[in-house]
């Protein structure tokens, strides 16, 4: 027994154990799990159940290569009926339907990562070419195969497959909207006029969305703004596009359904005017001065820029700006609501922040002197300052504020639950991701890309000195769809997602 020289596995329990009476009616099923890379046995999680996603009937983990070729895993089950097994090892897992039939040897292959990911973009491509499957089936949120680790490959193959599919829908479904000018949300109308100006160029027009003033008056006061509007500004190159307020309250272009709006608008004119993503800007005059101070901070990685003529920020905070490049035009003499006095206000804490975060909060503030509420159009030369600008959708720093108008994302972060006045701030920096403040969250998503990280390797994620998550994520179909969908933005796609648990509460930094 001592004797050590002769490499053996010892299987004399096998021969000496008494018999094991099988039921009558059952039978022994013996599993074995291979790896397709090598063909080596591996020790695989093993599941039996009654069907896909059923009662489990038995478990267990398979034998590797350290065990006698003979010796397997084995169960009792209930001849002739159809079982489902699985198994699974290293992440990676094989399915197939057993019919029981006694002393049968099931075999399971685990595949390669690469196998896979090809698989569930083979099962998407049928997926989106079926109308039935589009329409009637499970969503792509509902299938598991669609959560399978891609490669970065894959993940761009993917992207390709989902955004043609929306794009052909958006077309087919909203092509009316736009022609008519009219877009819709409950009973809510934005009509819209635009023209386009200057040559295409390669990626995309890009748009200017130009709101008008007015605000608490008669309809035909607004209506004469809207038409004012229309003439207001123009770009050298680019869709100029004044859309009509849908009411005509004080406030009324920065109501929640103007938010939702102006998402359907973008997405609209990315499919069907040949728009770039990254190139959309927001303007307003007055009123639409007012609606600028608000939806830029809540709606910033929405836009390449933001131009604020003549008007007041009401409870707007200018946090939200950090990496949108935002001009405020103001008369010296505009003193209604003290617009003057608070446009100064903005120009010395856009400073403060600017020269906090030198590589944050890009402005252009200027108080025209001698000029009132009208400043003879010397404001128009926020235009040309805010196309030398493109969209930051994913910035190194992110500083997200609710307002009471909520959204559930914003850059690389989103929440399910928005609350108004949550704050967050966060830092990526090489595979790491630090939680530098957060108020009011208390779950956070994170979304990745290969354009931000490497995806194959760790990503950690921190809040002060508590590790949140380190491991390497995975790029999926169903992170890529959802994310589409949201925005129905092309470059607003992300491939992975952490889910994080925050503290209750981080201090703002200094304190």
């Amino acid at each position: 027994p001592g004797d050590a020289t002769v490499r053996a596995v010892d299987v004399t329990d096998r021969y000496t154990q008494g018999a094991v009476d099988v039921p009558e009616g059952m039978g022994r099923v013996r599993f074995r799990a291979t790896r397709e890379i090598d063909g080596q046995r591996c020790a695989a999680e093993l599941l039996v159940q009654n069907a896909k996603g059923g009662s489990v009937l038995f478990s267990g983990t398979t034998r590797d290569e350290r065990f006698d070729a003979n010796d397997h895993l084995t169960a009792i089950l209930p001849l002739g009926t159809w079982l489902c097994c699985s198994a699974t090892f290293a992440g990676l897992s094989q399915a197939m339907d057993l019919l029981v039939a006694d002393e049968k040897l099931v075999s399971l292959v685990i595949p390669t990562a690469e196998r896979r990911s090809a698989e569930a973009i083979a099962a998407l491509a049928a997926y989106l070419g079926t109308e039935e499957g589009v329409d009637a089936g499970p969503s792509i949120s509902e299938q598991g195969s669609f959560r399978t680790p891609l490669t970065r490959e894959d993940a761009e193959r993917a992207r390709n497959l989902l955004w043609e599919e929306h794009a052909t829908r958006v077309r087919a479904e909203r092509a009316a909207e736009i022609e008519a000018r009219e877009l819709r949300d409950g009973d809510h109308v934005l009509p819209i006029w635009f023209e386009s100006a200057g040559e295409k160029p390669a990626g995309g027009h890009s748009l200017w969305i130009s709101l008008h003033g007015g605000g608490g008056a008669a309809p035909e006061v607004n209506d004469r703004q809207w038409e004012n509007q229309k003439r207001l500004y123009r770009p050298e190159e680019g869709i100029y596009l004044a859309p009509r307020a849908p009411t005509n309250t004080w406030n009324l272009w920065h109501q929640d359904h103007i938010d939702r709006l102006f998402d359907r608008l973008i997405e609209d004119m990315i499919v069907l005017e040949g728009v770039d993503p990254d190139r959309v800007y927001i303007l307003g005059y007055s009123a639409g001065g007012d609606g600028v101070y608000q939806l830029a901070p809540r709606l910033a990685d929405r836009f390449a820029g933001a131009a604020m003529m003549a008007g007041h920020p009401n409870d707007a905070r200018p946090d939200g700006l950090r990496n949108l490049a935002f001009a405020l035009h103001v008369g010296g003499d505009d003193s209604a609501y003290q617009r003057n006095d608070v446009a100064r206000a903005w120009q010395q804490q856009l400073a403060r922040l600017h020269e906090a975060d030198p590589k944050g909060y890009l402005h252009s503030a200027v108080i025209h002197d001698g000029k009132g509420h009208w400043m003879d159009r010397e404001d128009a030369a926020a235009i040309p300052w805010l196309a030398s600008h493109t969209r930051t959708l994913r910035p190194e720093r992110v500083v997200w504020v609710q307002d009471d108008v909520t959204h559930r994302r914003f850059y690389w972060l989103a929440v399910e639950q928005p609350t108004a006045g949550a704050r967050i701030v966060a830092e990526r920096d090489g595979q790491e991701i630090r939680i530098r403040e957060a108020h009011g969250i208390e779950e956070l998503a994170i979304r990745l890309d290969d354009a931000m990280f490497d995806l194959d390797r760790e990503v950690v994620v921190s809040q002060g000195d508590r590790e949140l998550f380190r491991g390497t994520p995975s790029r999926s179909i169903e992170t890529i769809a959802r994310t589409l969908a949201e925005r129905g933005d092309p470059k607003g796609i992300f491939d992975a997602e952490i889910v994080v648990k925050l503290a209750a509460e981080t201090a703002t930094e200094g304190e």
